[in-house]
């Protein structure tokens, strides 16, 4: 991304911006509860573009400032999501990893996680673009 990694890292921090990039095309959402901080709950609503709703609940697992984002998402389908974020040339690197409980939960959902991730890094880089001026 065409940004540093405190840059980024306020995009992630702030649940309005968050609210704004998180998830697939299409979605908008709905923060309930956005308590960001280690062993912190985020609770949120997302809206399919179809007008589904789904209840989201996470908890916050490590957060370092400009560097780490990592949250286990405990509702519906269980998966660890750690985002890293570090230094680069341009701007930030960042690496997005989700890890499921097993292999063959995994391959049920890989082929929508893989779509979904790009338009969900895709709508962060125009958050981060966007700066903390958007409304």
């Amino acid at each position: 991304m065409a940004a540093s990694p405190a840059q980024v890292f306020a995009a992630m921090r702030d649940p309005a911006r968050v609210a704004r990039w998180w998830g697939p095309a299409g979605f908008r959402n709905t923060i309930h509860t956005y308590e960001f901080v280690p062993g912190g709950r985020w609770l949120m609503t997302m809206h399919g573009p179809d007008g589904s709703d789904y209840p989201n609940e996470s908890r916050f697992t490590r957060l370092v400032p400009d560097q780490l984002f990592e949250i286990e998402h405990l509702g519906g389908h269980h998966f660890m999501l750690t985002l890293e974020l570090m230094v680069h040339a341009q701007g930030t690197q960042l690496a997005w990893r989700q890890t499921f409980d097993t292999p063959e939960h995994y391959r049920a959902l890989a082929e929508f996680v893989a779509v979904a991730n790009e338009q969900n890094l895709d709508r962060l880089a125009t958050e981060v673009a966007r700066g903390t001026d958007a409304v």
